[in-house]
């Protein structure tokens, strides 16, 4: 089948449509309906009526963006009416819920007449939030925004017009920044004179564009002065009126530094993007196709052109779905009454800012590998990279503050971090721990100092505060790493060909004399393998914490730290625990990487750790010791070792958290099954430590966990160590590194 008939199969498919309603309160027993409808519901009615702004705390019209539109100008498509509409609207619903978490209600009104359809909108105030215009004809879509603002005691805005404007205009502050140009001075030439046309003039000049340089063309030519006196365009058109000769789009680009096209398809030719003046900035917005193609507009020049679409597979795509989404998130939030030109600006601002940024590796997978780093082939953001949202989004509620348009202030610093935790639990378990790891002065040494994930963590540690990050090994490697990579930090490097390592020899010497190891051996592992370096220096003070095993098989990768480092003195054993969270629940899974077939005293050790390290996430441990029995239901000797270290623990009066075993796994996770079933068990709630029987258990069932049941893994980490160390799997991303740095700093702080 072709893409039509997969979307046709997509659409149709039970249940028809994309979008649904769910409840977001609990609705099995009678008191639950009780309190959701009647009688329950009219307390906060009777309070919303003595308080209007009560429905923001009562009801979801705070989240709640209405999705408007006759269907007069869909894209691609033109005129086909309300009806016919709605795929492409809930298709919107769609964004808002995937990029901001903001509820939809998609609203298709079959009406043309401007009167109608504002007194339509407008009678719907009271229940959302804010109103997101689309795929309204112009000229009217502009008399009806206008109106509604004015109208309405909420944000509205229409997408088609001011969205291409935000997204471009991030592209075109960091265009001019690659180009060394002056907006000011540019000339820059629109093709097209709609509505997303008129809007991204209007938002260039409030980015600093001369008014006076910007030439706008429609289907008839340059829009002169003369044409404007005849009265041959419209009020809008009028705006943009210059005292030129008549003459087409390739007069209009002849000389011009921009090209903004937001028309048709292959209407530029090589010729008229060569005519243009030096380093020309190409942004070829018309979709499906662009007025000229990418490679052969960059094949008209031979200096540099800064080119933009509106498709995905060519570099700086400009899409809406990096704004409006964010761009309500952050309206919504503070309870704005308006969308103002500052909240637009602070969006494009915050957009530019961040495509400066070091991208993440799961962006850069998204995108098939392909390079993703500050320059001409990248001025605008992915669409699919999640910091878009907390970036944005309090850029925008900052704006509507400072301008006076907030019903209610916020913390901007607190409300990044919940906007952070709206992208997954794990993201909120992780900045407890980062917070916590913030100004200080922990040294991380990161063992693999030459591989660029390592460098680019590096700069993120220190960007972020989280610890001093040291990299170990070819200081020219890492050095012309960093500077490819375009990062702003100068890293601090441990080169063991040139630096002085002796005490760090001395040292492995002195552990390992009885181990096999000479002093000359000692001194080529140190000068040789950067892990046994970086062991040596935790193991000697001069370090804090070790991260490794980003390029090394597992075991290859603990094996010089358990040499050098050692378990805690009230430890034999190391273990390794992975945190998995879900959209509501958060478990630590122990032990996922090291001791094979552990002891009951083994079992003992790892849950008393992992509950430790529970604690450093603020979660208080419940812990439960798994098997395929509940409480004696099998007798045999690999049932007894749970049974025996759970009832170990409960009698160690260090173990101050509930722990029972041995159970099955359901009985530790179903509440249900826990209270009703096994109302005797120490557990009164849902265990949040799982000590699995063995290895294979654990490593089997953590990943399956991330596979199949959905949850998000942070780790391994290793638990027991004298010092913090830990060992990474190979293929760990930069956020990965850097989320273990601040597990290893905050492990550091205690130590």
């Amino acid at each position: 089948m072709g893409l039509d008939d997969d979307a046709r199969e997509y659409h149709r498919s039970d249940p028809p449509g994309k979008i649904e309603i769910s409840t977001t309160k609990p609705t099995n027993t009678q008191r639950d309906l009780s309190l959701a409808y009647s009688p329950g519901v009219a307390a906060p009615c009777r309070d919303i009526d003595a308080d209007e702004g009560r429905a923001y705390e009562y009801t979801a019209k705070g989240n709640m963006v209405g999705v408007v539109s006759n269907g007069t100008a869909v894209l691609g498509l033109g005129d086909i009416g309300a009806q016919a509409s709605k795929p492409v609207m809930e298709g919107k619903g769609v964004l808002f819920k995937r990029f901001a978490d903001i509820d939809v209600f998609d609203i298709e009104l079959d009406e043309t007449d401007v009167d109608a359809f504002c007194q339509s909108v407008e009678a719907m105030e009271p229940t959302f939030g804010g109103i997101n215009l689309e795929d309204i004809a112009g000229p009217e879509c502009f008399e009806i925004e206008q109106r509604l603002r004015e109208s309405m005691d909420i944000p509205v805005f229409h997408d088609d017009q001011h969205g291409t404007a935000i997204i471009s205009g991030a592209g075109l502050l960091n265009a001019v920044d690659v180009l060394d140009k002056d907006i000011s001075e540019m000339e820059i030439t629109f093709s097209g004179a709609g509505a997303s046309a008129i809007a991204t003039a209007k938002f260039y000049v409030e980015l600093g564009a001369d008014p006076d340089n910007i030439t706008m063309c429609d289907s008839s030519g340059i829009i002169t002065e003369q044409r404007a006196a005849n009265d041959d365009v419209n009020e809008y058109k009028k705006e943009f009126a210059r005292d030129l000769p008549e003459g087409d789009l390739a007069d209009a680009m002849d000389g011009a530094d921009m090209f903004v096209g937001l028309s048709v398809g292959g209407i530029v030719s090589s010729d008229m993007v060569a005519s243009m003046a030096e380093d020309p900035i190409v942004f070829a917005m018309a979709n499906p196709e662009p007025e000229i193609g990418y490679e052969e507009a960059r094949a008209a020049r031979d200096d540099t052109v800064v080119m933009a679409t509106g498709r995905s597979d060519y570099p700086n795509q400009v899409n809406n779905v990096l704004g409006f989404p964010f761009l309500f998130r952050g309206a919504l939030d503070v309870r704005a009454t308006s969308i103002t030109e500052n909240m637009k600006m602070a969006a494009a601002e915050a957009l530019a800012e961040l495509a400066r940024k070091d991208v993440p590796d799961a962006v850069v997978k998204a995108y098939g590998d392909q390079p993703l780093q500050y320059g001409p082939e990248y001025v605008i953001p992915k669409p699919v990279d999640p910091r878009v949202l907390f970036e944005v989004a309090p850029a925008v509620a900052e704006a509507a503050m400072e301008e006076g348009v907030a019903r209610t202030e916020i913390d901007t610093d607190a409300y990044s971090e919940k906007l952070e935790a709206r992208l997954g639990k794990s993201r909120e378990m992780m900045r407890v721990v980062l917070n916590k790891a913030k100004n200080t002065d922990q040294r991380i040494a990161l063992a693999e100092g030459t591989d660029e994930k390592m460098v680019r963590a590096a700069a993120q540690i220190q960007e972020q505060g989280i610890g001093d990050p040291v990299l170990l090994g070819n200081s020219d490697e890492i050095e012309g790493i960093a500077a490819d990579l375009g990062l702003d930090f100068t890293p601090e490097i441990v080169d063991p060909r040139v630096d002085d390592t002796e005490a760090y020899a001395d040292r492995l010497y002195e552990l390992r004399q009885r181990k096999g190891v000479t002093r000359s051996e000692a001194t080529e592992l140190v000068k040789r393998d950067t892990n046994y370096l970086g062991s040596a220096m935790v193991e000697t003070g001069d370090a804090d914490a070790l991260l490794t095993g980003l390029t090394h098989h597992y075991p290859s990768a603990l094996r010089p730290p358990l040499e050098v480092i050692g378990t805690a003195e009230d430890a034999d054993y190391a273990a390794g625990v992975y945190m998995l969270t879900f959209k509501n629940r958060v478990v630590f899974v122990a032990d996922a990487t090291v001791n094979q077939d552990p002891s009951e005293e083994v079992l003992e050790e790892i849950t008393k750790h992992t509950a430790e390290l529970a604690r450093s996430f603020n979660v208080e441990p419940r812990a439960a010791l798994l098997s395929y029995s509940n409480f004696g239901s099998v007798e045999n000797e690999g049932t007894a070792k749970p049974r025996d270290a759970a009832a170990s623990l409960r009698a160690d009066p260090d173990a101050d958290f509930p722990v029972d075993g041995e159970m099955q796994a359901d009985t530790a996770v179903v509440e249900d099954i826990l209270t009703d079933t096994y109302e005797f068990s120490e557990l009164d709630e849902p265990a949040n430590v799982l000590v699995f029987p063995n290895l294979e258990a654990g490593n089997i069932a953590y990943k399956l966990l991330q596979r199949l049941g959905g949850a998000e893994a942070i780790g391994p980490m290793l638990v027991g160590m004298d010092k913090p160390v830990h060992v990474m799997q190979r293929g760990d991303e930069v956020k990965d590194i850097v989320n273990l740095a601040g597990v290893a700093a905050v492990d550091a702080q205690g130590e």
